[in-house]
């Protein structure tokens, strides 16, 4: 939101990067910054009117950055994106520098008004590593018949097909458990209110959270608040459930009640892909493992080969404990 000087730069960076991109500004002369080679979409109008964000495709968004030149605007926009649409990956511009601890109780990253402003919002917009060092052209990636990397991809069908939690649990402060969990299958799926609550409910009993639906994630525990992301993502009915190392943010004590919803999905027939450090864990509940150095796959296996014959010294020292 926003096409000024930041916002153009932005918009035109990102295009570069191969990324779709929509520019939304209430001034349509604007846009003329982008110049003539710009293919994304332009929408002219408020950046917090719901509307104008549907019309530029903000459920299919990866990220929403708001960097027009007036404070109001720009935090009503982010909320807007964040707390309606259940944009993660929100970024907005500020340029009374007071008002940066406001964004940061809403979970929204700032980055205050200086001549390099579009870079470090790019920055924050797209997740490290994010620039790929090689691409293998061989190479393919396909959830449940949809190809992952190609450029025509329905994002949203995507989605609804893939759950993902993630070490930090993301949750809404402002909103309670049952509300977390609720909030995608009506705000993205356009679910009947109802329904989802119905099988809210019935998810916060499968992740052993009964009678904790209307508190608030500040009155939970770190490994209780990952099992409400649990269930959150479940409400969207995946047929994947992709964890990056979910317990590498949470008390040894609280590892376990979360380590055993996961195991009690996956033997109810759940296909579940982990990030893990956790090696008794993943001895006990995967049917196949890869194991990773910088990047690269070093080898793979059936669960009892990885851990028993290992073919690269990198694996022995891993799964022995002799590595650090």
């Amino acid at each position: 939101m926003g096409c000024g000087r930041v916002g153009s730069t932005l918009a035109r960076s990102l295009e570069d990067r191969n990324h779709t991109v929509s520019i939304i500004d209430s001034n349509p002369d604007a846009f003329r910054r982008l110049g003539p080679s710009f293919n994304g979409t332009k929408v002219t109008g408020y950046g917090f009117d719901q509307a104008v964000l549907t019309e530029a495709g903000i459920e299919r968004a990866d990220a929403f950055a708001a960097v027009s030149s007036g404070d109001n605007s720009n935090i009503i926009a982010a909320r807007v994106a964040r707390e309606t649409f259940g944009i993660q990956q929100v970024v907005a511009r500020i340029y009374d520098p007071g008002r940066a601890e406001v964004y940061q109780r809403l979970g929204i990253t700032t980055v205050a008004t200086v001549k390099w402003t579009a870079d470090q919002v790019l920055r924050r917009i797209l997740p490290a590593g994010a620039e790929p060092d090689f691409r293998d052209p061989s190479g393919t990636i396909r959830v449940e018949g949809i190809e992952v990397v190609d450029p025509r991809l329905d994002k949203l069908a995507l989605r609804r097909k893939v759950g993902m939690v993630f070490q930090q649990y993301n949750l809404f402060p402002h909103k309670t458990a049952l509300q977390n969990v609720m909030m995608a299958p009506i705000h993205v799926l356009g679910q009947d209110r109802r329904e989802v609550e119905e099988r809210a409910r019935a998810l916060m009993r499968k992740v052993r959270l009964a009678g904790k639906e209307d508190s608030y994630p500040g009155e939970l525990s770190g490994g209780q608040q990952q099992r409400v992301a649990i269930a959150r993502s479940l409400a969207m009915r995946p047929d994947v459930m992709l964890f990056d190392e979910v317990t590498a943010a949470l008390d040894p004590e609280t590892v376990k009640e979360v380590l055993v919803t996961i195991r009690e999905l996956a033997e109810d027939g759940m296909t579940c892909l982990l990030v893990t450090h956790e090696m008794n864990f993943a001895r006990d509940v995967a049917d196949h493992i890869y194991f990773t150095d910088r990047g690269v796959i070093v080898e793979h296996g059936d669960t009892h080969t990885m851990f028993n014959a290992p073919q690269d010294s990198r694996t022995s020292d891993y799964v022995n404990g002799r590595f650090g």
